[in-house]
């Protein structure tokens, strides 16, 4: 399913985003990367092509791009809340699309692009690779739905599925229901919290970050004290 070209007009100045794009939030040190790529990400839901990035951000996200598709789908669900639902399908159907290509790189291409995705894939390192190895083998596909529903670095787990052959259909499935699951609430959640959002994760964004840090660790630590 490919989402249609988003032809509605830009937003205006009293659009939620909008004024949080231009509210000032203090400067940005050089070194705070992932506050660069959550602007930029961001400042994508003002364009007239914002469905096409969302689809875009889903699908890379579940095999190599560090930023989550939630932080441009909440923004975009704020701006047009009567399409918070169509928005939720995009993400979920770009994602599962994305873990089929992060399969199929484990599957068939995984000796020779090892190298560079441990090198330059955020969220990928041997030591990692290794955890996911071992609750495959502990917990078989199952253990995907845990990866596609919390903060644990999907991608890892869809080139892992690839490299260690799970079988695909219980994949597709299992991608599909727990993206599904998760981007539908995310999108309800900023359905009904309204404009307020924005201005929220504006003000208080590293220390979202540091509790999705948190989140990350947990989700690592709770899979390993279930085997």
């Amino acid at each position: 399913m490919i989402p249609p070209p988003d032809t509605s007009p830009d937003p205006g100045p009293t659009d939620p985003i909008h004024e949080a794009a231009e509210a000032p939030v203090g400067p940005v040190s050089r070194w705070a990367i992932h506050r660069r790529l959550y602007d930029w990400v961001l400042s994508l839901a003002e364009t007239k092509h914002a469905t096409w990035s969302l689809f875009a951000l889903s699908f890379a996200e579940s095999s190599f791009f560090p930023i989550p598709p939630d932080v441009l789908l909440g923004p975009l669900c704020l701006g047009k809340r009567e399409r918070s639902l169509w928005f939720a399908l995009v993400t979920t159907v770009a994602s599962v699309f994305g873990a089929v290509l992060g399969y199929v790189i484990g599957y068939w291409a995984w000796e020779a692009v090892q190298g560079w995705v441990f090198d330059y894939v955020p969220g990928f390192s041997q030591d990692k690779f290794n955890t996911v190895q071992h609750w495959y083998d502990a917990w078989g596909v199952w253990v995907l739905f845990i990866a596609a529903f919390t903060p644990i670095p999907f991608k890892v787990f869809t080139i892992a599925g690839g490299v260690f052959a799970q079988p695909l259909m219980p994949f597709v499935l299992i991608s599909a229901a727990g993206r599904g699951a998760r981007f539908f609430l995310v999108a309800g959640l900023f359905w009904w919290i309204g404009p307020k959002a924005i201005p929220f994760i504006d003000k208080y964004f590293n220390l979202l970050c540091l509790l999705c840090v948190v989140l990350l660790l947990g989700g690592f630590i709770l899979l390993k004290l279930m085997h």
